[in-house]
């Protein structure tokens, strides 16, 4: 049985992008008697809002989209969470950052220094003496491909050969929330069942970390369809930064869900105003 789900962070509102995206979610579950799942993800504590939560519940029911089961909400999962990251620690797969946003951008900027890649300062430094001050803790990335070697995924019907080394040290536990969005949605996805994550092809580079996590925790491994994103009239696509109109304003305004739904499935998009 197709599983999909739809995972918004409630940061925010909804707009056209999220609209397409949880659209082509929800049709590939029912196109199948599937499911289709709704998990918000709020593990930033400092940035959720619980009147976005409803906003986007609201938004998904007046496009006609309904979701099976329970809404699940990450921030009650942040014992599953730890538990992984235990796991990685107790296997030397983890050490602690210590270092500021300021000094990584700094030694990225050194001449001969890898670019846009953390550069290693804190692995292998002696940390038990300095672990009260904040701290982040990376995936020791070289350690961890040794241990499962080439690893691959199917994306869209095509096989791609997972390179997550280029991505470097990444964090899966932020100084400020107890896991990153890697760490998270790879143990989500597993522990819903979901057999086919559909999501824009924004996140295409982070499946090579989620495909490595995946093998470095004996987690399934779902098929991925990673989608066209929608953009404006500049070429940019549609993100909350760049003001794109929200589904509750459309919604607010009179227009139809249902249709709107429809069009987006068709590939037609409000007034011609943006385009894929």
């Amino acid at each position: 049985m197709i599983v999909t789900r739809f995972a918004p962070s409630p940061t925010g509102r909804l707009h056209l992008g999220h609209a397409y995206s949880a659209i082509r979610a929800h049709d590939l579950a029912r196109s199948g008697g599937g499911q289709f799942l709704l998990r918000i993800e709020d593990i930033d504590g400092t940035r959720s809002r619980t009147e976005h939560v409803e906003t986007i519940m609201a938004d998904l029911a007046w496009l006609g989209l309904a979701w099976d089961g329970p809404v699940v909400f990450q921030s009650a999962r942040l014992a599953l969470y730890q538990g992984a990251l235990d796991r990685l620690r107790e296997e030397r797969l983890l050490f602690p950052c210590f270092c500021t946003r300021a000094e990584i951008a700094e030694a990225m900027s050194a001449p001969h220094g890898p670019a846009n890649v953390y550069p290693g300062t804190c692995r292998g430094v002696d940390a038990a003496a300095r672990m009260n001050e904040p701290h982040c803790w990376r995936l020791d990335m070289a350690a961890a491909v040794a241990r499962t070697g080439t690893l691959d995924w199917t994306d869209r019907g095509e096989t791609i050969v997972a390179v997550p080394e280029q991505q470097g040290d990444v964090v899966l536990a932020r100084k400020d929330a107890p896991a990153s969005y890697h760490l998270a949605v790879t143990i989500d996805d597993a522990a819903q069942g979901v057999t086919d994550v559909v999501r824009g092809r924004d996140l295409f580079e982070a499946t090579h970390i989620h495909r490595l996590l995946q093998a470095l925790l004996d987690l399934p491994t779902p098929r991925y369809h990673h989608h066209d994103l929608l953009t404006g009239p500049d070429g940019e696509r549609l993100a909350k930064r760049h003001g794109a109109p929200t589904l509750a304003a459309l919604r607010e305004s009179g227009m139809d869900g249902l249709a709107l739904a429809d069009d987006l499935r068709r590939g037609q998009l409000p007034n011609g105003a943006f385009h894929t």
